[in-house]
């Protein structure tokens, strides 16, 4: 049972003029004490011919009032001392455990306690969480946890992270819970060998994950080491940008990280191969034109007739070289009366034909890069997380919104199907995505949000886990926020915060949204009936290029680096053993 003996810890009494149930009741504040919102309390409520029954809960609302005030004006005499009153507090309390579970509301006048140390836990289901994920420290700045079987997929898995953008600091939370999970051990081997994998699409961010943060001071070291952590950079990263516009040479295009970075495209060739015309028309409202058929008959005939040839492909016998050429030489078949049925099928009208064209020729200037026929298929080039480091982060910051959406489908959609082939839910692969609701908005379809509804629903018993950020979860599909085992919120927009998506938020804590300064999340879990307030450190990994420290010496070489025995510039200082001569 919950210890309540600690008689030093009494803070109130149960009230007697508000109904009291199982599940809500009211505590009157003794004079001297008080009681914040968050603050876990535990009263008991002793019964005859059964054991005592413990209720311990949380504070979910707090109220001050003069009592023998019966007018607004009463106060001023009050103050003055010419009208006697007595300002009394009480606080709403919300159920979180009973033990044993006798559902009997508690005595009015019964001694209520606040909660610490082992009796906290038990108020909070700590105690019964056998891997105890940190994720930051509660009101009382005492450590909060997250149920692992919850994350990992054992009993639920995915997360889902909502609030106003550049204030509520949900990549910043994002990539504090995977540093939590790498490297607190709570998931033993799982978390050992899984990986991560991270769209930058805002800055630069996210590419100094493995450089120490300059700005950090010995009270956020001690912040960490209360939660069990080290206060380090991620130890294990690969980044991964786009090839610069225009450069022949396929040099990612990234202005502040210039080491451990590594270019990715993909050939023509495996354009063809691997069907990836569909992700050139990602945008929701795609589909719901009929140019869709188009879309897929060309899909099917590119990968049926296109031919590898010298880093680009050979269809019907000409040799194309860059993407340019593939997109004006499927227009051009697809506008001869002689070869249009054979590309696009017999029922398929012109108007229809010239919808996909436009569409197709727009395309040329955001996937120009990223599609190459003029640089080596053999040549390190495709993202994949199993053959990269622990975390793996895709910079996608430069590339228009076609790009980015191209990018982020065709790459989970082949690390979904890796994941398939291999048919296990081991490693884990955490996805961090965000901007969810561009992806997988609420109306429409595309492929893009068809991968996403895949991982959603299917990514627990395969070990992929979306970890989705959002400035508004109601414009998320819906199925992707109800497979959701943990919800977070920060800083809300008022309107969004009054829409049904956020009904799990007690009145009280929607409002504190609306106030919410940076760094603090209101956390769900099914472990525990109320939502908590969880405030986390402040990285410990750079976050931008002004605050980053020097790097890891074994991350400054990139996959091409580190393959081309002559590729020197960028290794470690002094290491006289790679220069080859």
């Amino acid at each position: 049972m919950i210890d309540v003996s600690d008689e030093t810890s009494s803070v109130g009494r149960v009230l007697g003029t508000a109904d009291a149930t199982p599940l809500q009741f009211w505590t009157a504040v003794t004079p001297g004490s008080y009681l914040q919102l968050d603050d876990v309390v535990v009263t008991r409520r002793d019964l005859p011919d059964r054991e005592p029954v413990t209720i311990a809960g949380v504070v979910t609302q707090v109220r001050a009032r003069h009592e023998g005030a019966q007018f607004d004006s009463d106060v001023f005499a009050i103050a003055d001392g010419t009208l006697p009153a007595m300002v009394q507090e009480a606080a709403e309390i919300t159920t979180t455990r009973v033990d044993p579970e006798l559902y009997v509301p508690p005595a009015p006048g019964a001694v209520v306690h606040r909660a610490s140390g082992d009796a906290r836990d038990a108020a909070l289901h700590f105690d019964r969480m056998e891997r105890r994920v940190p994720m930051g420290t509660g009101r009382d700045g005492v450590p909060v946890f997250l149920n692992a079987d919850f994350l990992d997929g054992t009993r639920g898995a995915h997360v889902s992270i909502s609030g106003i953008s550049g204030v509520a600091t949900k990549t910043s939370f994002a990539t504090f819970l995977l540093y939590s999970v790498f490297r607190s051990g709570q998931l033993g081997a799982d978390g050992t060998n899984a990986r991560a994998l991270i769209f930058n699409v805002k800055g630069e961010d996210l590419l100094f994950l493995d450089h120490p943060n300059t700005k950090l001071d010995d009270a956020t070291r001690s912040a960490y080491a209360l939660l069990g952590l080290p206060a380090a950079p991620f130890p294990d990263v690969r980044v991964y940008a786009p090839p610069r516009a225009g450069d022949s040479s396929g040099a990612p295009d990234v202005a502040s990280r210039l080491t451990g970075v590594d270019a990715f495209y993909w050939t023509l060739a495996e354009f063809c191969e691997k069907k990836l015309l569909p992700y050139v028309f990602a945008d929701a409202d795609d589909e719901r034109q009929q140019y869709t058929m188009v879309v897929h008959s060309v899909t099917a005939h590119l990968a049926r007739y296109a031919v590898p040839a010298e880093g680009g492909i050979s269809i019907d016998g000409q040799r194309i070289s860059s993407y340019q050429d593939l997109v004006d030489h499927v227009v051009e078949q697809l506008t001869d009366d002689e070869t249009r049925s054979t590309w696009a099928g017999s029922a398929v009208n012109m108007g229809t034909v010239n919808a996909f064209a436009r569409r197709l020729i727009g395309s040329k200037r955001d996937l120009s890069r990223l599609i190459r026929g003029d640089l080596a298929q053999r040549r390190p080039h495709q993202i994949k997380t199993a053959d990269s480091a622990q975390v793996t982060v895709v910079d996608l910051h430069n590339l228009p919104d076609r790009a980015q959406r191209f990018v982020v489908g065709v790459t989970l959609k082949t690390e979904f199907e890796e994941k398939e082939k291999a048919g296990t839910g081991r490693p884990l692969l955490f996805v961090v995505l965000d901007e969810l609701n561009k992806y997988a908005p609420r109306e429409g379809s595309s492929p893009i949000k068809e991968v996403l509804l895949d991982i959603a629903e299917r990514g627990r018993s395969l070990g992929v886990i979306l970890i989705g950020a959002q400035q508004t979860a109601s414009e998320v599909e819906r199925r992707i926020v109800t497979n959701s085992a943990i919800r977070v919120v920060g800083r809300l927009d008022p309107a969004e915060a009054s829409r049904p998506e956020y009904g799990f938020l007690p009145p009280a804590m929607r409002q504190r949204a609306l106030l919410a300064r940076p760094g603090t999340m209101f956390v769900n879990q099914p472990d525990i009936p109320v939502p908590l307030c969880v405030e986390f450190p402040f990285p410990a990994w750079a976050t931008r290029k002004s605050e980053s420290g020097p790097p890891p010496a074994e991350t400054l070489r990139s996959i091409v680096q580190g393959a081309d025995p002559f590729a020197v510039i960028g290794g470690r200082p002094g290491a006289d053993d790679d220069i080859p001569f």
